[in-house]
Order: C-alpha cells, then structure tokens, then sequence
C-alpha cells in the first residue's frame, strides 16, 4: 500500500499535468475557431468554382486536356495530409490506418505533415516529396503541393493521384476520407453539405444552352482546371487543420477531466489512508496508557 508522502507526490504531478492539458486545450479552441472559420469560409467558393468548371465543361464540346487523361492504374501517386504533431486523440492513426490500405509496391506517396512522413519512413515506403503547411494554410503551399502531383501525372510516373486527409464534420466528429484528384473526371464539390451561400447565384447561368468562350474554350478550360485542382487541395487543407485543432481540443478537454478524476480519487484513498494512520497512532497511544496504567 502506498504512503500518505507517496500518494501527496501522485496528486501533485497529476495537478500539474492537469494544469497543462488544461492550457493546452485552451490555446487548441482558440485555434480551432479560427481553424473551422477558415474552412467554412472556403467552401462557398469552391462549391461555386466547381459548378461553374462543370457547367462550362459540359458545354465545351470535345475539349481534352492532359489533366484529364485517362489510362490504366500501374503507378498511384497518394498525396496523406496529416498534422505535425500529436495529442489529438486518434486522428492520425485513423488516417495512416487508410493509407496503409493502398498496395506498398504500387503507389508512392506525397506528404503534407510529419507524422505522414515519419509514417513513410517507418513503414520503409516509397516517398515522392515532403511539404509543410502552416497552422493558416496558404495558397501557395497548397499550389506548390498541387503542381508536383501534375507533374508527375502529366510525366506518366504516376497514373492517378488521390489525396486522403481528415473532413471536418463537426467540433466531435473527423471523418478520414480518400479522393481522386487526378486525373480530372467528373467534377464534384469539395464539400458537398453547404447551406444557403453564393452558389445560389450560379442557378441563373444553369439555364443557358450556348457560351462563347474569349479566346477559347481549350485555353479558358486549360487555365480553370490547374486552379481548381490548386483550390481543391488548399480547401483540404483548411478541412485538415480544423479536424486537428477540434481533435486536439477534445483529446485536451477529455485528458484534464480524466486528470481531475484521479485526482479526486487519489484524495480519497489519501484522506483514508491518513484517517487510518490517526486511528492507529490513537490505538497505539490508547494501548500504552493502559499498560502504564496497569
């Protein structure tokens, strides 16, 4: 049975564990909101964008574009967007355990966060190239990430190129979810529950039976594709960072609870084991009266 010194050392380090995952649970919702706000903000444009792209490709006529090529899968470019770091509960083995599903010997991936990479790297696969992305991704992180998986589509080193990343659903609910990115077929939304927002404003191009294009649907069609595949891959990685900030928040908030509850059970059995300690010392002191006594 542990002493009363054991047990008051026990409660001290959790009180200040509890201390800890309490202020980092703090900083994780101030950046969750921002995270979310950030995601949220991005899909009325990229559900727009994907409209308007599929509208006007529908009524190009025969327009190809090396982007859409298709051809038989021998070689698949993954492109697993996961978090930097850790203490946000089980999203990132709930990602990595979808990656690990794709065949080893045909695929090669591209990483966006550390822990895809040291995932990589630990289960000795083939990696293509590393990139980073800051807490606010930019623009040009997601371009930069985007045009090196063209290339390699465009190169014929990779048939297809899907991207897996974790969707934000809710504060409580990150969804690990695989696309195809490449090659370009039927164009659908990034995220396809959107409520009442810009797209509206669409519905009066959806009744139109002719466009003309300026100077052309190949070139305006050749201009639209490489920015809306740029834009798709940015608002993933918005979707990403607020699934992390809302894991981490929720692995904070449930880490500090726990951490209060052993605490309060570790000052039970302490206030116990202390009572007993009093009663002994009693009994003793009581005993040595009566002996003396006698």
């Amino acid at each position: 049975m542990p002493s009363t010194r054991d047990l008051r050392r026990r409660i001290k380090s959790i009180r200040n564990t509890s201390q800890i995952t309490k202020a980092m649970q703090m900083v994780a919702a101030a950046k969750m909101r921002k995270a979310q706000q950030a995601a949220l903000a991005g899909r009325p444009y990229a559900t727009l964008m994907n409209e308007v792209l599929a509208e006007v490709a529908a009524n190009a006529g025969d327009f190809t574009h090396p982007l859409m090529e298709v051809r038989e899968i021998r070689k698949r470019a993954v492109i697993v967007v996961s978090t930097d770091k850790g203490l946000c509960g089980a999203l990132n083995s709930n990602l990595l355990r979808e990656a690990v599903k794709f065949p080893k010997d045909t695929t090669v991936y591209i990483t966006a966060g550390r822990k895809a990479s040291q995932f990589v790297a630990r289960t000795k696969r083939q990696l293509a190239a590393e990139f980073t992305y800051k807490d606010a991704p930019l623009f040009s992180e997601a371009r930069a990430i985007s045009r090196f998986a063209q290339e390699l589509f465009i190169k014929g080193e990779a048939d297809a190129v899907d991207i897996l990343f974790t969707n934000f659903i809710s504060t409580l609910v990150q969804k690990p979810e695989a696309r195809s990115l490449l090659p370009v077929g039927e164009i659908k939304a990034v995220h396809a529950e959107l409520e009442e927002g810009p797209a509206d404003s669409f519905k009066l191009l959806k009744g139109a039976t002719e466009f003309l294009f300026e100077p052309g649907a190949d070139q305006v069609l050749g201009s639209l594709l490489p920015h809306y595949l740029n834009f798709q891959v940015y608002q993933i990685l918005l979707e990403a960072k607020a699934s992390e900030y809302s894991a981490r928040m929720v692995a904070m908030k449930n880490a500090t609870d726990n951490a209060n509850e052993l605490i309060k059970d570790l000052t039970l059995e302490y206030n116990k084991l202390r009572q007993a300690n009093i009663t002994k010392e009693l009994l003793e002191i009581t005993t040595a009266q009566m002996a003396v006594g006698n």
